[in-house]
């Protein structure tokens, strides 16, 4: 038996719906504020998320809608002063009007701690981001609750590389059979078994269903509440209407067998 000691949770699409409802208007904030006529809209941004990182999506817009387009002055520094003013638009958003986390994701990291199970966070969204969604979303303390959050630019290269999952993994002192990730796109399955993490479970979201989660141990629509019960859309028949912590243990035997 291979015992689940920790958690690894993506951040943006798995916590919250904070891409569409966040990071789109943050960004478009940005745009105004800095007297750009861009406007990304929810198509755009979605052909968008295919590349992971604010700034780096920022360079691919660029490259892709308007590459004839040239900032004043240098243009690294030009994405991170945007970027800069996004990140504060966004830790505005995520204090009023606030985001709810997506069902579920509460009850399970209460139970987790109460079950003495580690917390870790691997995600390409700034350490800012993580701290304004965590504080507004879930507790004043919540920061507190994750024993690791890898964030941002702690590792050079973005999901899909492995390289924030190796990193969360080496904080923790744990190897690859110890954890589970919990994910929500494409991009972020190929870093999780790019890291040796075979304990995979997706949560699907407007702009990753239809993505291709052929690695994954499970996908599952959403972790589940009373009110909203989860749905299984690929893998083992291994959970009810929520997914709780003896849930993830099976998921977790199934994928390590």
């Amino acid at each position: 038996m291979v015992n689940l000691e920790a958690l690894i949770f993506d951040v943006d699409g798995t916590l919250a719906d904070t891409e569409r409802d966040g990071h789109l208007a943050a960004f478009n904030k940005a745009f105004a504020g800095a007297g750009l006529d861009w406007d990304w809209t929810v198509e755009v941004y979605g052909d968008l998320l295919t590349v992971t990182g604010g700034k780096e999506r920022i360079k691919y817009f660029l490259q892709r809608y308007l590459p004839d387009f040239r900032p004043e002055g240098e243009l690294d520094a030009f994405v991170a002063e945007l970027h800069a003013a996004k990140t504060e638009y966004y830790k505005t958003l995520m204090a009023d009007p606030g985001l709810p986390l997506r069902p579920g994701v509460e009850r399970l990291l209460r139970e987790a701690r109460e079950a003495g199970v580690r917390l870790a966070i691997a995600t390409t969204t700034t350490p800012a981001n993580v701290t304004a969604l965590l504080r507004n979303s879930l507790a004043d303390d919540a920061e507190d609750w994750f024993e690791v959050i890898a964030a941002g630019d702690v590792v050079a290269a973005k999901k899909p590389a492995p390289d924030i999952f190796v990193w969360a993994l080496e904080q923790l002192k744990l190897p690859p059979e110890s954890c589970m990730a919990i994910e929500d796109s494409d991009n972020g399955v190929k870093s999780v078994i790019g890291s040796g993490i075979r304990s995979l479970l997706v949560t699907v979201n407007d702009y990753t269903r239809n993505q291709n989660f052929g690695d994954a141990t499970m996908v599952v629509d959403h972790l589940g509440s009373k009110e909203q019960p989860c749905k299984v859309l690929a893998g083992p028949d291994l959970i009810g209407d929520q997914v709780d912590l003896g849930a993830l243990r099976s998921i977790h035997q199934y994928a390590w067998k």
